[in-house]
């Protein structure tokens, strides 16, 4: 007889919100306004958290990517890419799923009960392809190419599309600092429609920033297939049932792709498994 399993959300946005409060810890900054700029600051963490964000402890390793791309500063750069490569190598986008303060802001906004949920759409697989391309051109070869008289490159998906970094780090500094505020213009009003329509999709699409735009998990989900973290399928036990494809909201079939590079590895479909057919970890 099957196994009647529930799917439970809550211990990882648990997770996630330890995460998030442990890499914002500056609470002073929420209150003066002011970035922390400490030594913890020349630290990237795994997940997408604004450099900005005025209770931002580390700094944000695709802001930091942008910076020192075709910089002098190579040591850094090689620090930076090092480092992507070294969590990427070991735990894939389960920093997705786990360890980043925006993608647990799309998970809270998409239980919003209101609307009816959008779970695909026509070009929905070809839409995917774009977070790539936003990593080449914006976090890659505009900071490469496109510098000013110094050399020097500018954070251009920061600066023109990044609704994290406008979440978090743009709208707290506004509000807190009077100064800022006379200098609002044309670029703060475009990064506040991309935010409005990413927290609108998000209440109607499951993480429309991770699936579609975000260079992070582009990034991480070239890894999802060799990182020693990966999900198994036992084949014996599997009687493909698909009711872990049906709880996926990344749209994944782990039967068929179980290190699919669009699974943020969330852990619903093990949780679905009425055979415990599914397992995951460091093991080979």
């Amino acid at each position: 007889m099957d196994k009647k399993k529930s799917v439970r959300d809550w211990p990882r946005h648990l997770i996630q919100t330890a995460w998030a409060a442990l890499t914002n810890s500056h609470v002073s900054g929420f209150v003066t306004g002011k970035i922390y700029t400490g030594k913890l600051k020349n630290l990237c963490v795994p997940g997408l958290n604004c450099y900005s964000c005025p209770g931002a402890t580390g700094a944000c390793p695709i802001g930091s990517l942008q910076a020192v791309i075709g910089s002098w500063n190579f040591k850094f750069a090689y620090y930076v890419i090092g480092f992507l490569i070294f969590v990427g190598a070991i735990l894939g986008r389960l920093v997705c799923g786990f360890l980043c303060p925006f993608g647990l802001i799309q998970d809270l906004l998409h239980k919003i009960p209101f609307f009816k949920k959008i779970r695909t759409f026509r070009g929905d697989k070809l839409l995917r392809k774009l977070k790539y391309v936003i990593f080449l051109v914006f976090v890659i070869l505009l900071p490469l190419f496109l510098t000013d008289l110094m050399g020097q490159g500018a954070p251009y998906f920061c600066k023109l599309i990044c609704p994290a970094g406008t979440l978090e780090g743009g709208l707290p500094l506004v509000l807190l600092n009077k100064a800022m505020r006379g200098a609002i213009g044309w670029l703060y009003i475009w990064k506040n429609t991309i935010l409005i329509a990413t927290i609108v999709l998000s209440i109607l699409i499951y993480r429309p920033f991770c699936k579609y735009i975000c260079p992070l998990g582009a990034f991480y989900s070239i890894f999802n297939k060799v990182s020693l973290f990966r999900y198994r399928i036992d084949g014996d036990k599997c009687v493909h049932c698909g009711k872990c494809a049906k709880v996926c909201q990344m749209n994944v079939d782990p039967v068929k792709t179980p290190n699919s590079p669009e699974c943020i590895r969330c852990g619903r479909c093990r949780q679905a498994c009425p055979k415990d057919a599914i397992s995951c970890g460091f093991k080979k």
